[in-house]
């Protein structure tokens, strides 16, 4: 490399240069250049030898020299001086100083000049990749825009000017047609540091990038005044978005959708034609459950928020709206909302209370030995358990019309052996099923739990204490009730269980009472070892 070699004017007009062009610091240049002339001089001198290289940022003037170290008895004599020495080359040297011995410049040959060349472009290069790090590492969640440079293998390769980013298959909008030269924005969605530079990853599917493309059209989002609660993509295909205003005088839908849908439209063209619904955002999850469901009418939502899960009933013609094509609408509203949502129509809900009326109401027939009356009327005020009407206050029972104080202690009496019964029947098949007498003394823990726990193969405390906590209390979700609107009728599909979910998932224990389970199995673990004290007691034996 010439530059090596060249005069001091030279040297500072290639560092000047190379920063420009590469838009880093001054300083990394000029100390490149010093690590690759101390390593040609190494190369020259011996590569024993501690040698040191000073290039002036302001002249170009270059200083080599050695550093040795001052010694009685000289062992390396690349590194070392005598006091005699040692003296020659600094006034008053001292044994244990070290000093400086200067070198001539060195004219370097082509060989250490490509040495010399590689050196700096590899620290110019490690530069550069830290710049481009350091620019892009807290940029994640902002939208940029830059230039396809290639297609491989499905994933967008895109010029952002001084990096690189890609957009994976899974992160383009389907069907979009990506061409190389073509302007494109995406959202930053990670940026990693790699061997190779800055690896960062970009996305046109990620509902962010909605969020951001409407926060760059519609003014009161940037400035805070509206703020987007939630949203959900199907990208290319539908989305909505969950908004509120906190200014009254303000219609957050109005202002997102804009004047003759230009707002709205600006978005839906970026995203290839995808249909927004914008949605006002409510806290109470019913009302925003309804809206969800937009375009259709809903009659009635029930909650369970044990469950997460959704009820809503709708009239029999706005149910394939409801659902959507291929469940869209449902699926959308249910991301949106966070919640599983069920759909059925009144005729259903209707026939599903039916249901659960008379199996509640032959429960307690069969198990509190009364008339059908008598137990359809419990069911009517809201009892579905037996251990509801074993444990509710007497007066609560006994307030229920045609009910006395006599009444409800009987059916009190009646419901707490039925319990009784049950637990005898199956702590029964429990010991049948040879699950050991020790799990039953963990609390939280029922006798039918321990008949699920037998049927699942757990009969012993190691088995229990083998499971972590979600394996044991984690709930089963479901998916959402769908119909197929695409062709012919509406046709029920079977319901599909989207995870496994714990072992004890259908009673509903909640992670403290699931920690305090399996801490209980494992105790008998830490029984045998002895304490600290006892070993410290050991010890002084």
């Amino acid at each position: 490399m010439s530059a090596i070699s060249a005069n001091k004017a030279e040297l500072l007009a290639i560092a000047n240069a190379v920063a420009s062009e590469k838009m880093i610091d001054k300083a990394i240049v000029i100390e490149a250049m010093e690590e690759a002339i101390q390593k040609s001089a190494r190369n020259r001198y011996g590569a024993e030898n501690d040698i040191r290289a000073k290039l002036d940022p302001l002249t170009g003037d270059l200083t080599l020299w050695r550093v040795v170290e001052v010694v009685e008895e000289v062992e390396d004599y690349f590194k070392q001086v005598d006091l005699k020495q040692g003296e020659k080359l600094q006034a008053g040297a001292k044994v244990g100083d070290f000093i400086v011995d200067p070198l001539p410049p060195v004219d370097l040959g082509r060989i250490d000049a490509q040495s010399a060349k590689q050196v700096i472009f590899q620290k110019v290069r490690d530069a550069e990749r830290e710049r481009q790090f350091e620019e892009f590492k807290d940029r994640a969640g902002e939208i940029i825009t830059g230039v396809i440079k290639s297609v491989e293998f499905g994933h967008v390769i895109v010029n952002l000017g001084r990096a690189e980013g890609v957009i994976r298959r899974d992160q383009q909008i389907p069907r979009e047609a990506a061409r190389t030269g073509e302007r494109v924005r995406a959202l930053i969605t990670k940026v990693e540091r790699n061997n190779r530079g800055p690896q960062i990853f970009l996305s046109r599917a990620h509902p962010d990038f909605m969020k951001k493309l409407f926060a760059q059209e519609v003014p009161e989002i940037y400035d805070g005044i509206i703020e987007i609660k939630a949203a959900a993509r199907d990208p290319g295909s539908r989305a909505k978005i969950g908004v509120i205003s906190h200014d009254s005088s303000i219609d957050p839908v109005g202002a997102c959708v804009g004047m003759k849908g230009s707002r709205v439209q600006a978005v839906v063209q970026e995203l290839q034609g995808e249909k927004i619904d914008i949605i006002p955002w409510s806290e109470d999850t019913a009302t925003f459950v309804v809206n969800a469901l937009q375009p259709a009418t809903v009659a009635r939502v029930v909650l369970d928020e044990e469950e997460g899960r959704i009820e809503v009933v709708v009239p029999d013609d706005q149910l394939s709206l409801a659902i959507g094509r291929r469940g869209q609408n449902v699926r959308l509203a249910s991301q949106l909302t966070g919640h599983q949502i069920d759909i059925m129509t009144e005729e259903e809900a209707s026939e599903k209370r039916s249901k659960e009326f008379a199996e509640r109401s032959k429960m307690f027939e069969e198990e509190l030995d009364v008339d059908e009356t008598l137990a359809q009327l419990l069911v009517a005020e809201g009892f579905a358990e037996l251990e509801e009407v074993a444990y509710v206050e007497l007066a609560e029972l006994a307030s229920i019309e045609g009910f006395d104080d006599d009444l409800a202690a009987e059916l009190q009496s009646r419901a707490l052996e039925a319990l009784e019964r049950q637990e005898a029947a199956h702590r029964q098949v429990r010991r049948e099923l040879g699950v050991e007498d020790a799990l039953a003394e963990i609390p939280h823990l029922t006798e039918a739990m321990l008949v699920t726990l037998g049927k699942a193969g757990i009969k012993t405390l190691d088995d229990l204490a083998d499971l972590a906590t979600d394996e044991l209390i984690a709930k089963k979700r479901e998916a959402p009730r769908r119909r197929n609107t695409a062709e012919g009728p509406p046709m029920r599909r079977p319901q599909r269980e989207q995870d496994k979910g714990g072992v004890l998932g259908e009673y509903g224990l909640n992670e403290e009472q699931g920690n305090a389970i399996i801490m209980a199995a494992r105790a008998h673990w830490f029984e045998d070892e002895p304490t600290e004290e006892a070993a410290d007691a050991d010890s002084t034996q």
